[in-house]
């Protein structure tokens, strides 16, 4: 085992019938019956070793591409994200009751003298959540004045969500959820939902003729699409 590339466990199992070896993010541990030789289980890893530290990198890659977005803190430097991009916080004294936040070419916290001498992160985070929610609303209503008529394919009601599985929904009577999250993410992924969710007013299902429809309206719309699935994770862990 010295001279491997990553260690790893042996347990023994009444269960198991061969050998097998589980990967996670770090961890080598080979399952083994517990009839098999030790030295057995040590050949079995060596013809696996390749496989072994393939899947440790593509795991490792997987974790780091799934890290969260936000900042751990929420204070004057901070990192915001905020449609596909980065933008520095500012945090300034304010004579406001309650911490305003303003957006140019970067965040900007107003936040009351009283608060500035305490710890003030998460009512920081609370606000960025607030402003967020009323940004992903107007663009939400952006998206569906520029696609509905199309089609004819106008919503019942539009509600901004905070959801920790969907991105959007289409109720019964045509009413449109779309997961506030989505204001972090590029404004052309957040339209793709918007429209997918548009689409079911016509087509309940996704067969080809559903996306089909939203096709016409995104041809470009499976990119979007992939992009969403491949960071979807790190999205959903929200600010």
């Amino acid at each position: 085992m010295s001279n491997q590339a990553f260690s790893y466990q042996i347990r023994r199992s009444q269960r198991a019938t061969q050998t097998r070896i589980i990967v996670t993010l770090g961890k080598v541990e080979v399952v083994a019956p517990l009839r098999v030789a030790e030295h057995k289980v040590h050949q079995f890893v060596q013809t696996k070793q390749q496989w072994i530290i393939q899947t440790l990198a593509k795991i490792e890659a997987n974790s780091q591409q799934h890290k969260k977005l936000a900042p751990a803190v929420y204070g004057h430097g901070s990192e915001i994200p905020y449609q596909g991009a980065s933008y520095k916080l500012a945090v300034r004294p304010s004579k406001l009751k309650r911490i305003k936040i303003e957006f140019s070419h970067e965040f900007i916290a107003h936040v009351p003298d009283t608060l500035m001498t305490k710890e003030h992160s998460e009512d920081i985070k609370e606000a960025l959540i607030r402003w967020m929610k009323k940004a992903s609303k107007g663009q939400v209503e952006q998206f569906v004045r520029q696609h509905a008529e199309k089609k004819q394919l106008f919503p019942q009601t539009i509600k901004i969500k905070t959801q920790k599985s969907r991105w959007g929904s289409c109720g019964i009577h045509n009413d449109i959820n779309i997961n506030w999250l989505l204001i972090i993410a590029p404004p052309e992924v957040l339209e793709y939902v918007v429209v997918h969710e548009l689409c079911h007013i016509k087509i309940r299902n996704h067969s080809a003729h559903f996306w089909a429809l939203v096709a016409e309206h995104l041809p470009d719309y499976q990119s979007r699409r992939h992009w969403l699935k491949k960071h979807g994770s790190s999205l959903m862990m929200g600010l």
